[in-house]
């Protein structure tokens, strides 16, 4: 894609800049490229990369420079000014080889921005849709849950009576689960509508039971180019959240290939060309998979990570082949990796314990950037990888409504199943989350 020029090459990376950073091999792939690495986001991260930045090493070193900009996640297309004007300044400055959405927060401006520069991409059609959850019940009906969208101006006038339950509302351009809640009764769908901004859009949907999963699928040219499908664990199974609670990679049962085929039409149905998604999925009864929604951008959690753990191979340096035109590939998992969110008491976070030879708590705190979890070898024995704390000690831990309310993570690995069952077991039972 490059083209003679006196400006210097250059690649855009985008979303939280705490995301971008636990990810450094974005930012390696591309200086070893020699282009340089300029990053787009929120103006709310501004604080802590400054001061990453000014420590002059790490991850952060590798940052030519960031362009803040401003906008919410629960108002359409909000950040799309700023975006923009940032991508016209840096043009004059440099040659602009590619842009890549690390994180959700700025899926739909990056594909815009691609699309401009002729840069492999998703497409105009897949970026938007997968940013609007009521866009995705439009282009994708027939295996969505019955939805109905209910713009802000036509809140007041639903009926919670006339709906059926148990139902999920969710707000339509939200991520992580923020929002996201079952009303059981009329009663409270009541109180559950009146409890969002008066400017968002919701939506309210059947409420599909069953075991969730997620795909994630790089595709090139508009062809998969890796496929794989990971087990969840969330907490609706005892509460009226959906907060996720554990990712399993490698795992293969009777439903993956239904679950890979059904991605795989979703992606056609959006005419999807260029980059990494990521699909949610409820399986019912029937073994009927229902698409809870898609996302146009690297999986979020550990889940690179774990296939690191699971193949043995990073992804991020595929990710970034296809971000540039170039070609790529990635091996199947050869063992199972997990990650684990751990549920904690509820009180003030004083201390996190582990009886576990080799392995100690790491505390990171809020955005503090995970070390590097080298793999083991296929046949290696069920092992521990790591804990992580990943609030500050003195933090009221508060009931799990949302991802960011998390406070323990573990990962593990195993050759089978069965093994990494077993390990997690022992794991929660060596560990011990102390709260005041």
């Amino acid at each position: 894609m490059s083209a003679m020029t006196d400006r210097p090459r250059a690649f855009i990376l985008t979303g939280a800049f705490w995301v971008i950073c636990r990810n450094p091999r974005y930012l390696s792939e591309l200086v070893e490229r020699g282009l340089r690495v300029l990053i787009i986001t929120p103006e709310k991260f501004r604080a802590q990369a400054d001061a990453f930045r000014a420590k002059g090493e790490g991850p952060a070193a590798l940052i030519d420079d960031i362009g803040y900009v401003n906008g919410s996640l629960d108002r359409e297309a909000s950040f799309m000014p700023d975006v923009m004007a940032t991508v016209m300044r840096w043009r004059r400055q440099y040659h602009i080889e590619g842009i890549y959405a690390v994180g959700e927060t700025l899926v739909e401006p990056s594909g815009v921005v691609a699309d401009a520069f002729d840069a492999p991409f998703p497409g105009l059609r897949a970026t938007r849709v997968c940013r609007s959850k009521y866009l995705q019940r439009l282009y994708l009906d027939e295996m969505s849950p019955e939805s109905l969208v209910i713009p802000p101006e036509e809140r007041d006038a639903i009926d919670p009576a006339q709906l059926t339950y148990p139902s999920v509302v969710k707000p339509a351009t939200r991520h992580s689960s923020s929002g996201v809640v079952v009303a059981t009764d009329p009663e409270v769908m009541k109180t559950e509508l009146a409890g969002y901004p008066d400017h968002e859009t919701l939506l309210v949907e059947h409420c599909v039971s069953g075991p969730e999963y997620s795909v994630e699928t790089l595709t090139q040219h508009g062809r998969p180019v890796f496929s794989s499908v990971t087990t969840k664990a969330t907490t609706d199974t005892h509460s009226r959240t959906f907060v996720e609670l554990s990712h399993t990679v490698g795992a293969t049962n009777e439903i993956t290939r239904v679950l890979r085929d059904a991605d795989a039409d979703v992606l056609r149905r959006l005419r999807f060309e260029d980059g990494i998604t990521h699909s949610e999925w409820r399986v019912d009864d029937s073994r009927r998979p229902w698409l809870m929604e898609i996302a146009a951008r690297t999986p979020g959690d550990g889940l690179l990570v774990l296939y690191e753990l699971a193949t043995g191979q990073p992804l991020e340096p595929q990710i970034v082949r296809v971000a540039l035109g170039e070609p790529a590939s990635y091996p199947q998992p050869h063992r199972v990796a997990r990650q684990v969110y751990v549920e904690h008491p509820l009180g003030v976070l004083e201390d996190v314990q582990l009886d576990w030879s080799g392995v100690e708590p790491d505390w990171l705190g809020e955005g503090g950037l995970w070390p590097y979890l080298p793999p083991g070898n296929p046949e290696d024995p069920p092992a521990l990888r790591a804990v992580f704390v990943q609030k500050e000690k003195g933090t009221r831990l508060e009931p799990l409504r949302s991802s960011d309310d998390r406070a323990v993570t573990f990962f593990i690995d195993a050759p089978t199943v069965e093994q990494l069952d077993t390990l997690h077991a022992e794991v929660l039972s060596a560990l011990d989350i102390v709260v005041s």
